[in-house]
């Protein structure tokens, strides 16, 4: 531990000798951090905050005991058009913080984020394509709207000094930050922000990018989601319905953690009992992209145009004219 403090003051110390030399101010964010790292409690030590376990022994695992309850985690989509699947699981992660802090015998921040609303703080663009959080739809996806708060700053500036104003004054119990794709005003530094602040007032972040691409943040971990087809929906005697709609599933892929290889496990979201479940890959026939939605015709017949050539019939051999 000692050592760990001196590491700690020394790397201070040339970060603020080169801030000296280059003419730039000390950032207030790096005393900041300096003084939470110094009160931060030691690993295992009661006052600890305890991370968010999915419910999935592998995944919580992989993820060290859960997604953490004070840092910023990333959640991705490949394309916009998986905007509703990286949507649905981070909202499904905020409903199951509200009802594991809801239980009896929850740790103490997990009591507080019961009662503390969601913040969405939502990107312009991502919600002209993608659409917005719908009331109905939040209270059939496991969240109480009265407990649900959305802002849609115009700018990425705005966005994310919403974002560091919302975690300093931990209101909320967790805050949704979406961006769309890599905007080059958001790197390094402004994730490195967020991340300080969600680490001094204790709060999770979930950075939701969609249609974004891997790229260096200060995430302690990062997740790629894509939609996985639901499975039928069983009966109490054990039977499936055919033909119903099933819970919500996601074919998830843990990019970023200490695991040295990507870890991928496909989920389903129960959203009356506010837990996952894991779903086998033999479950399903083949995952999104192979195969098509509908096995028909790729395009029907123009209504506007002269209608197909039909088949020919059979052929006659008639003699050459002279």
């Amino acid at each position: 531990m000692a050592e760990a403090a001196v590491a700690r003051e020394t790397l201070f110390a040339l970060r603020e000798t080169i801030a000296r030399l280059e003419g730039r101010p000390i950032p207030a964010l790096a005393a900041a951090a300096h003084e939470a790292r110094v009160a931060e409690p030691a690993a295992g030590s009661a006052d600890a905050i305890q991370p968010l376990a999915t419910g999935v022994a592998d995944l919580d695992e992989a993820m060290q005991g859960g997604v953490p309850l004070d840092a910023l985690t990333e959640i991705r989509s490949l394309a916009l058009r998986d905007a509703g699947a990286a949507s649905g699981f981070t909202l499904a992660l905020a409903a199951r913080l509200r009802v594991l802090a809801a239980r009896p015998g929850g740790q103490a921040a997990g009591k507080t984020a019961a009662v503390l609303p969601v913040l969405w703080i939502g990107d312009t663009v991502a919600g002209m394509e993608a659409g917005l959080p719908y009331a109905i739809g939040l209270r059939d996806f496991g969240l109480e709207p009265a407990g649900f708060l959305q802002a849609s700053p115009r700018k990425l500036e705005e966005a994310l000094w919403l974002g560091e104003t919302a975690l300093a004054s931990a209101a909320f119990s967790v805050v949704i930050l979406e961006v769309r794709g890599n905007p080059a005003r958001f790197g390094l530094t402004e994730s490195r922000r967020l991340a300080l602040r969600a680490k001094a007032a204790g709060r999770p972040l979930f950075l939701l990018r969609q249609a974004g691409e891997e790229e260096a943040s200060s995430a302690l971990f990062r997740l790629a989601v894509e939609p996985a087809p639901a499975l039928a929906r069983p009966l109490p005697d054990g039977s499936l319905l055919g033909g119903s709609i099933g819970h919500p599933a996601f074919r998830l892929t843990l990019e970023k953690s200490r695991n040295p290889a990507p870890f991928s496990i496909t989920l389903e979201w129960n959203a009356h009992d506010r837990q996952f479940a894991p779903v086998l890959d033999a479950q399903h026939p083949a995952f999104p992209g192979e195969y098509a939605a509908h096995s028909g015709a790729d395009l029907s017949a123009p209504a506007d145009r002269p209608d197909r050539a039909q088949a020919m019939g059979s052929v006659l051999a008639f003699g050459r004219s002279a």
